[in-house]
């Protein structure tokens, strides 16, 4: 866990308003974080593996350099979100929205995420 970060592993945030909330850096793992409103959170660094994020609200988020292998983040709203540099390997990310999102140095081709989103941004955001 990252210095003076917060410690939310195995913990249920399901449906919460967490807009705004800074938890950069925080330990998240398998955290159940389901419908929460985290627009405009900053989850830059944070360690999110296994945590679900279904349904979540993350527009505007910043999670550059999070670790989301293998989150579930099935239908969750990523618009304008900052995925630079996030670790995706085995992320659920089918029926996101996220094609204006920041998806620079992220792995996403490594997520499992649907066919027309993988089209979108292997145009913008092309593996190297």
């Amino acid at each position: 866990m990252a210095e003076g970060g917060k410690d939310w592993s195995f913990t249920s945030h399901v449906g919460e308003d967490l807009r705004g909330v800074d938890l950069s850096g925080a330990d998240l793992r398998r955290a159940r974080l389901d419908r929460a409103d985290l627009e405009g959170a900053d989850l830059s660094g944070a360690d999110l593996r296994k945590a679900s994020l279904r349904d979540a609200n993350l527009m505007k988020a910043a999670l550059d350099g999070a670790d989301l292998r293998g989150a579930r983040l099935v239908k969750a709203r990523l618009g304008l979100s900052n995925l630079q540099g996030a670790r995706l390997d085995g992320a659920d990310m089918r029926g996101i929205r996220g094609k204006y999102a920041v998806w620079r140095e992220a792995n996403w081709w490594d997520a499992i995420m649907d066919e027309s989103l993988t089209k979108a941004l292997s145009k913008k955001w092309p593996k190297d």
